[in-house]
């Protein structure tokens, strides 16, 4: 007998849901929702529900993860629309990332909405998180916070890890970098090479060490992925454009590295997002130690996720399936990492509960 997980997970899967197009996804689950006796709400595609017993008093639990999915690879040898189950695998696209996670995070909230817990368990499944798009997370939770009066205290971040617990993900800021020279003739000598000035700049940026790093991320990591200058062979460049990926830690706000990058050269920097920060859940808290109890293994997870627009909220990334089939042709979940999910949510908020009485 199908599961009623892999009956909406199929549903999902059915429904092209590209990220700033998962209008038909959301009417799904905000129809599902309504199906098993909630009272879901919605804003954009975002849709969540509250607890039976909401208690302003209590922390807030938010369980979240996405219904939106990125484009498919031309390489996938099945319709990636079209679900099918073949050798305990459920193939389509959205299947592992994040569609299993959603499924699960519904179950255990039907599970859970009615009891009287020490925190308050609130379910959101949000859009454009491939995009970290402006209707998406980035409008969800000021609407949460400002306009429902829902302050959130912790985030279970349902994402493909293996259900195994990400305490840490480091954050993003690209920068593009403008030097400015002075033309001349390559012959004679003259001008002032804007691409020597870059390189000089390019040095400095390889060799800063930062005043610290932070203990569970490690350094803030940096490299320079692009570089443009020049107009013919004959001529100095009076300007080179060149792109600087930062990867930033809980060391440092994105705004203090952008300020203290700044700081180290001739050349100006614009960032093109100071958004995505880095995230880190000390394992003194509940909700980390709940996971451990649970046997699980906590560690940093090397891909973003909606935690990155979570700012100074305790989140803990975990959810059914494997990183490394995400974004990837003739993707799947196994159906035993979908039956498995519930259970191991369902510990792991027990074991909260019983931290938080």
């Amino acid at each position: 007998m199908i599961s009623k997980e892999v009956r909406l997970l199929s549903q999902m899967i059915s429904i092209p849901s590209v990220s700033r197009q998962e209008v038909g996804v959301a009417d799904l689950i905000e129809q599902e929702l309504t199906d098993r006796g909630m009272s879901p709400r919605r804003l954009h595609n975002n849709v969540w529900a509250l607890p039976e017993h909401f208690d302003s008093s209590l922390p807030t639990l938010l369980l979240n993860s996405h219904c939106d999915t990125v484009r498919p690879v031309d390489s996938w040898t099945r319709d990636p629309f079209s679900p099918t189950i073949e050798d305990n695998r459920l193939y389509g696209l959205g299947s592992n990332d994040a569609g299993g996670s959603v499924v699960s995070l519904i179950s255990l909230f039907e599970e859970i909405r009615s009891r009287r817990l020490p925190f308050n368990p609130v379910l959101a499944v949000t859009a454009q998180e491939e995009v970290m798009g402006p209707e998406g997370m980035r409008a969800f939770l000021p609407h949460l916070i400002e306009e429902e009066g829902i302050a959130v205290d912790m985030v279970i971040v349902g994402e493909p890890t293996e259900m195994q617990p990400a305490i840490g993900e480091r954050g993003l800021v690209v920068l593009d970098a403008v030097t400015e020279g002075r033309s001349g003739h390559a012959a004679r000598g003259e001008g002032v090479n804007a691409l020597y000035k870059a390189i000089d700049d390019i040095n400095r940026l390889r060799t800063f060490k930062w005043p610290r790093e932070s203990s569970l991320l490690g350094p803030i990591s940096l490299s320079v992925t692009q570089i443009e200058a020049g107009s013919q062979h004959n001529v100095i460049p009076d300007k080179c454009g060149w792109v600087v990926d930062v990867r930033t830690t809980d060391a440092f706000s994105n705004r203090e590295v952008v300020d203290m990058l700044q700081a180290q050269v001739d050349s100006k920097l614009t960032p093109r997002s100071t958004r995505v920060w880095a995230s880190a859940l000390p394992l003194s808290h509940p909700l980390a130690s709940a996971a451990i109890k649970a046997g699980r293994t906590p560690f940093v997870s090397p891909t973003t996720s909606d935690m990155a627009l979570m700012h100074n909220i305790n989140s803990l990334k975990i959810g059914p399936g494997v990183s490394s089939r995400s974004h990837t042709a003739d993707e799947y979940i196994l159906l035993e990492e979908l039956a498995g999910a519930a259970g191991i949510y369902r510990n792991i908020l027990n074991n909260l509960a019983s931290l938080l009485k």
